[in-house]
């Protein structure tokens, strides 16, 4: 006892100074000592014994105040982190919709960048293409402008030469005058006609050439035949061919408006439709990725589910051992002392009873109540340090089995949130997977779509815009035709009209 942790030291030295007197007073007596020396100090040492079970209780009281303060202190920690946990997970949600949001916006800005960028790339090609087709065009106009002011500059030379050569004799003669005239009509004719053939060469025209082989069988016959309405019939031909290629152009420039009109609206479709195949892909692969985080979070939980029952199992267990091991064994304490009071009792009431006739064995007497007491004693601590401990273990059980029982409904919660809102998410993956299988389908209607309108209006020998320029070009070219022959024919007229004074005047 005296080695004990809950004895101080004072209180462990009077002990000790009380056994020690004890035994100096048996030893020197070599027998046992007087009853009334004896009961003083027997006296003594339940005093002493009995301040310190008080001591002891206080002690013990004390711990459980404190482990009380200790539990509340616990509680309201927990509470308070348990508060901080949820507003951080209500931060963190809102930050995922955010990103998964910002994931979203990113995902169709990419895509219109991408569509922008290669429109870009498009404009480019094209404008480098048309730069070419420019510079071409330009060169070829410039040796076309210089090669016909040549050829002008050669027509009028031989015509000066011709008039200055056969002016006299134009007076002379009224035959030479109509030779003149068919001499410079024929030069008009021939000057059309070669024109026409140059410009069926330049523009590989086989209507051009084929025209220009008609008009040249026209003038040689009329010619041959004595026709005299010769410019007629070629004017004709040449009105009749710009009639027929300004027929075609109206209806390649309406099959051009029907191209582009069906092809901006097929384009600006195939568009929308692969922006809006790009966002549910994107939100598919999303909700995908969010269902399977919430069901390795609910298979997760579910496994600390099945652990905590096992371990709240084995603690029922241990509490029921320790619950039977204490009732058993305090009844047998509780018993022992009841029986030792009851035999402190008889002996304290026989010796009082007997005090004279059991002089002799007083010091016994008194030796084995002082023994009895101490049995007392023990017994008396040893129960309640058994109490202590039951209660210490009932206590944490109990704590444990609330905790135990808190974080089993929580965790409960958050199996069955997180698995309707994963089911939710899987639905909503479905539901998306079918307006994405929709999108793609009209995506791929409109795609063939646009290859056939590009088959019909782009892939061909010759492009719209190239052909338009040959066509007008063409047209251009046969009325300067159309211009020169009836720029010849007035000419003609007038030297006509000339002659014909002079020879009247001449006559």
């Amino acid at each position: 006892m005296v080695q004990a942790s809950a004895l101080s030291s004072a209180d462990a030295t009077q002990l000790s100074a009380f056994v020690q007197t004890t035994q100096e007073d048996s030893d020197s007596s070599m027998g046992a000592p007087a009853a009334a020396v004896y009961e003083g100090h027997s006296d003594g040492i339940v005093g002493t014994l009995e301040g310190l079970t008080e001591k002891a209780e206080g002690q013990l009281d004390k711990a459980r105040k404190t482990e009380s303060t200790a539990v509340q202190n616990y509680q309201m920690l927990k509470q308070s982190l348990t508060d901080e946990i949820t507003f951080a997970n209500k931060d963190m949600d809102k930050a995922k919709k955010n990103l998964a949001a910002s994931q979203e916006n990113k995902a169709v800005a990419t895509g219109d960048l991408d569509t922008t960028s290669k429109d870009l790339a498009d404009d480019v090609a094209t404008k480098g293409t048309l730069h070419q087709d420019c510079m071409t065009a330009a060169e070829e106009f410039e040796l076309a402008t210089k090669s016909r002011g040549e050829e002008l500059g050669a027509l009028a030379t031989a015509k000066k030469v011709i008039v200055e050569a056969t002016g006299g004799a134009a007076s002379q003669s009224y035959s030479f005058v109509q030779v003149q005239l068919s001499s410079s009509a024929d030069l008009s004719k021939a000057e059309a006609v070669r024109f026409i053939r140059d410009l069926a060469r330049k523009s590989k025209s086989p209507a051009l050439a084929q025209l220009a082989s008609r008009m040249n069988s026209a003038i040689r016959l009329g010619s041959s035949a004595g026709e005299s309405d010769v410019f007629a019939k070629v004017k004709s031909l040449i009105t009749d061919m710009v009639a027929t290629l300004e027929a075609e152009a109206e209806e390649d420039a309406s099959q051009k408006a029907y191209c582009d009109k069906e092809t901006a609206a097929a384009t600006a479709k195939k568009d929308d439709l692969t922006a809006e195949s790009d966002k549910l892909s994107t939100k598919i692969a999303q909700d995908k990725s969010a269902s399977a985080k919430l069901k390795g979070e609910v298979a997760t939980l579910q496994s600390e589910l099945a652990a905590m029952a096992s371990a709240k199992a084995e603690a029922d267990k241990l509490r029921a051992t320790e619950k039977a091991a204490y009732d058993k064994n305090s009844a047998e304490m509780e018993m022992g002392i009841t029986g030792v009071k009851k035999a402190l009792q008889v002996l304290k009431d026989y010796y009082a009873q007997n005090d004279k006739s059991h002089s002799s064995a007083d010091g016994a007497g008194s030796g084995i109540i002082g023994l009895l007491e101490v049995c007392e004693s023990d017994f008396t601590k040893g129960l309640t340090e058994m109490t202590a401990e039951e209660q210490t273990a009932a206590a944490e059980y109990k704590s444990y089995s609330k905790q135990d029982q808190i974080d089993v409904a929580a965790k409960g919660q958050d199996v069955k949130y997180k698995t309707k809102e994963a089911a939710g998410l899987d639905k909503r993956v479905s539901e998306t997977s079918n307006d994405l299988t929709s999108v793609s389908d009209e995506l791929s209607a409109v795609l063939s779509g646009l290859d056939k309108l590009n088959e019909m209006c782009i892939a061909k020998a010759e492009p719209y815009a190239e052909k338009k320029a040959r066509r007008e070009s063409e047209i251009a070219g046969l009325k300067e035709a159309l211009t020169i022959l009836e720029g010849e024919a007035a000419f003609v007229q007038m030297t006509s009209k000339r002659a014909l004074r002079g020879v009247k005047a001449h006559h």
